[in-house]
């Protein structure tokens, strides 16, 4: 989901369909425009109420089979899954090839996205102590990679690459934590049998990996991972999980054929569909209010304080500890601005928000303060970057 930092040629200076689809900044615009577009038909007389009904609406003989059945869980439980798939083929390449392959290149990103989700989270629990809202302390805990790089990426070539290499480590290796955050704590009690089931399947497809080089192989590869889903599905753990197993299965140099065909129907349709259904949320005198509270507090606060607070803590440690030794000292302002636009939660803080509180009221309380905790990340990060940058280079700092 993340830019591909190379995806513009450089000689010929033009940007192909490709470049936009390969460009973080399209599909954060377009989820910009869902979600804008999502919450003005819920508050519009008339249609809120049979908008936000409609992702509600249940598939009868869906739910006779066990399977997700209404629109809202076939989204977040199935659909979600290739989402979960496509960020996990992201951090298998960056680990094994790309800029966390040596423990060098990955300890900075790593301690640095470890602190950004320790620190919201602390703020969190702080804020919300001795309240039912606590069970929400990872919302504020992730960060939106195509926000993020897609607001990095409007300051143009003036940001220097290692600082857009070094929010891209950190971003996936956030994902990572939440995926295993929202595997571990944000499902039911596992059923060991149907993780027998899991096993099984994650065995049968090591084996199809190893033994057969035909196009039969991705046909039974495919099969399987949908098998091992339904699994998944029934244990108890979040189904969204088994396509972060499958991505962690499948060999490297296949993973360019699977981004490319997911690449589309994941950042076009995926996750499009992911902020119209999850973004139905009425703004009236109440939810406003609601902001005001310990829950809005520690989400909005997480995100827009702890993060920054957080990663630039990571920063100043691993440099002064000399653990991580920088070729040049360290910019914290530019370290920084990374840290407030890592504040970006959307994608996948809203997913934690519906994981986290069953009250429909809750969840539409979190999922606007992460709203308004990530705008407020988009706009501060980018004047402050915008500012620094201008101030390096002796540009006028007028935004």
């Amino acid at each position: 989901m993340t830019q591909d930092l190379r995806s513009v040629d450089a000689r010929s200076n033009k940007f192909t369909l490709t470049d936009f689809l390969h460009d973080s900044r399209a599909v954060g615009i377009l989820l910009l425009l869902c979600t804008t577009a999502s919450l003005i038909i819920t508050n519009l007389p008339g249609t809120g109420e049979s908008y936000n009904h409609f992702w509600e609406t249940e598939i009868p003989f869906l739910h006779s089979i066990h399977l997700p059945h209404s629109i809202l869980h076939i989204i977040n439980d199935a659909l979600m899954a290739l989402f979960f798939f496509q960020v996990g083929m992201e951090i298998k390449r960056e680990s094994v090839v790309g800029e966390l392959s040596s423990p060098s290149r990955m300890i900075l990103p790593t301690a640095a996205a470890l602190f950004g989700v320790i620190f919201p989270a602390i703020i969190f629990l702080t804020a919300t102590k001795g309240t039912i809202y606590q069970t929400g302390w990872a919302i504020p805990a992730a960060t939106d990679i195509a926000f993020s790089l897609g607001i990095l990426s409007l300051l143009g070539k003036a940001v220097p690459y290692s600082i857009k290499i070094f929010l891209t480590a950190l971003a996936i290796i956030d994902d990572l934590c939440a995926i295993l955050i929202i595997a571990f704590f944000y499902g039911s009690r596992p059923e060991f049998m149907w993780l027998l089931g899991v096993a099984a399947c994650v065995a049968l497809i090591l084996l199809v990996i190893k033994y057969l080089r035909n196009p039969l192989s991705r046909i039974l590869y495919l099969s399987l991972g949908v098998v091992m889903w339904y699994c998944m599905y029934q244990s108890g753990i979040h189904a969204t999980f088994a396509g972060v197993i499958l991505s962690a299965l499948l060999p490297v140099n296949k993973i360019p054929v699977y981004e490319k065909a997911l690449l589309f129907p994941v950042n076009f349709l995926v996750i499009p569909l992911f902020a119209l259904a999850n973004t139905s949320i009425f703004i009236n005198a109440q939810a406003i209010a609601n902001l005001l509270g310990e829950l809005s507090i520690g989400i909005i606060l997480g995100l827009l304080i702890g993060k920054p607070a957080g990663i630039s803590l990571a920063i100043y440690l691993m440099t002064k500890m000399r653990i991580v030794k920088l070729k040049t000292k360290p910019d914290w302002m530019l370290y920084i601005g990374v840290g407030i636009l890592a504040g970006i939660g959307f994608t996948m803080s809203i997913f934690v928000s519906m994981l986290a509180f069953d009250d429909k009221t809750l969840q539409d309380t979190a999922k606007l303060a992460v709203l308004a905790a990530s705008a407020l990340s988009m706009v501060i990060g980018y004047t402050w970057l915008k500012i620094v940058l201008n101030k390096k280079t002796g540009v006028n700092s007028t935004v």
